[in-house]
């Protein structure tokens, strides 16, 4: 957001607790967590936070269904299983943590980054887009 935040451009996150169980806490602690433990250190995002979903299984929310159907994971390996706290798992599930889509101003899914894409492919997409 502070890169390209003065553009049309915005950051939605999204808390969830699919991922060894990482996240337990309510949606009305997700800030002050953010803000005292992970990442810690005084953190307050510039961007907006919505309430916990579950982006696989079941119960995913239908906009992790409709990003992950558009851009299917180039990886279909899914991570220690004992850890994942979902169900039925697919090749297109979102494996771990800090998963991002990047979407078009028009709302098309245009990329999805794993939790190792480099930060700087992430970046040049952004400017490519803008």
């Amino acid at each position: 957001m502070e890169m390209f935040g003065d553009n049309t451009f915005t950051v939605l996150g999204f808390s969830c607790n699919q991922f060894g169980l990482q996240s337990p806490e309510a949606n009305h602690e997700t800030l002050n967590v953010l803000k005292y433990v992970r990442p810690g250190g005084g953190f307050v995002p510039k961007f907006p936070v919505f309430g916990k979903v579950e982006v696989n299984g079941l119960n995913e929310d239908p906009l992790f269904a409709y990003l992950k159907e558009s851009l299917p994971f180039v990886n279909p390996v899914i991570g220690d299983i004992k850890k994942l706290y979902w169900s039925p798992i697919k090749v297109s599930d979102i494996p771990w943590n800090f998963e991002k889509f990047l979407i078009t101003a028009d709302g098309l899914p245009f990329r999805r980054y794993d939790l190792h894409s480099p930060i700087k492919k992430v970046e040049e997409d952004i400017l490519q887009m803008l």
